[in-house]
């Protein structure tokens, strides 16, 4: 018998069923992995159910398990840890972004509702762009640009909107990231995101995006 088994045998004494103590018992994950807010194919025709399944239930799952193996029963909070990943093993940084981005990212996207921005943050977009198209075209060229595998951000920074792009799994909450800022819109350009449907075309992606934009939780990230 292995040792594991034998450990959590219940044996009988003196009458009695007595659970024998785990010396080394296992150690919750901190982190799960949040179920999708819509069906796998509610986001049809523009990302299809195939694409969304394994997106979600195998890469981003992946990152939550290795996450869970590079930090054990950690109490802190994914915020606190990707505002010093410098200072944590290239594991954390990859997997820690990646389970922050994509939790974030399905919120971003939803199913075609009709929905735009909010007043607010309509006056601001103008403000800090000039207009909505010249907003549009501006995050475009970041995503269409991102050399490889990241995302492209819309963030607020210093009470401003200002567009980023990002390697890998990299996010602007990171201590290492190169424009800093607070995320209230989000695109992966990584080529699971979209590959299946689009192949190599990662500009018919992007435009097929702005179909599913979920503007009511930009509009509230914005107002935070």
């Amino acid at each position: 018998m292995k040792r594991a088994e034998f450990l959590q045998k219940s044996v009988v004494l003196a009458g009695a069923s007595l659970v024998l103590p785990s010396f080394s018992a296992p150690v919750a994950d901190s982190f799960t992995l949040p179920g999708l807010p819509y069906a796998f194919d509610a986001l049809e025709p523009h990302i299809d159910r195939l694409t969304m399944e394994i997106h979600h239930d195998r890469h981003h799952k992946a990152y939550v398990d290795n996450l869970n193996k590079a930090l054990p029963g950690t109490t802190k909070t994914l915020e606190e840890i990707l505002a010093t990943v410098s200072t944590q093993p290239v594991a954390v940084r990859n997997n820690g972004g990646g389970h922050w981005n994509h939790s974030f990212f399905w919120n971003v996207l939803g199913p075609a509702k009709g929905t735009k921005p909010s007043e607010v943050l309509s006056k601001q977009i103008e403000a800090d762009f000039g207009s909505f198209d010249a907003f549009k075209a501006e995050f475009t060229k970041a995503a269409t640009s991102r050399f490889g595998s990241g995302w492209a951000w819309l963030i607020k920074k210093d009470g401003k909107l200002v567009i980023s792009s990002t390697p890998n799994q990299d996010n602007p909450l990171m201590d290492v990231a190169e424009v800093k800022g607070q995320p209230i819109l989000a695109l992966d350009v990584w080529e699971h995101a979209y590959y299946l449907k689009y192949m190599n075309k990662r500009a018919d992606y992007i435009a097929a995006f702005w179909n599913l934009v979920n503007w009511d939780f930009v509009s509230t990230n914005f107002s935070k």
